[in-house]
């Protein structure tokens, strides 16, 4: 039994402020995020399956984590729950892709917060082994599944 590990990076562009920080990023700015995947498994042994020697095809990789992360962050505005107000409401009444979360929206908090999304999505003969989020060119974050399963 040998078990691979099969990573996709993708990037997006997104727009967050840290609700009561005590520094510059209290202010709404932006990052070029740039977003590891990475799944374990086994190839498969079936040689009549198309996906026969893979343990899963990039492109169904890229169309779950485009789907359900990328397509949603990209381009929008993530603020703390605790950051809403009156303005806000004037933010998201201007602008489409404005989400409130009940977390702040740290890399950290961030990459934790993909990590529990694309774990659920995930085929059955396949688990997400780690997740690793980069805010700039030299700061990341990342989770792994055996520092999370208890």
């Amino acid at each position: 039994m040998t078990i691979i590990r099969v990573t996709k990076e993708f990037d997006f562009e997104m727009a967050h402020a840290l609700w009561n920080y005590d520094g510059a990023c209290k202010n709404i700015h932006g990052h070029s995020y740039r977003l590891y995947v990475t799944i374990s498994g086994m190839p498969l042994n079936d040689e009549s399956n198309v996906k026969f020697g893979m343990v899963m095809d990039f492109k169904d990789l890229k169309s779950i984590v485009k789907n359900n992360v990328i397509n949603i962050l990209d381009h929008s505005l993530v603020v703390y729950r605790n950051a809403a107000g009156p303005s806000l409401d004037q933010v998201k009444i201007m602008y489409e892709k404005v989400h409130v979360f009940d977390f702040q929206p740290t890399c950290e908090n961030l990459v934790t917060y993909i990590a529990e999304i694309l774990g659920k999505k995930m085929p059955d003969h396949v688990a997400l082994f780690s997740v690793k989020l980069y805010e700039t060119a030299t700061s990341f974050a990342e989770w792994y599944a055996s520092d999370n399963n208890s």
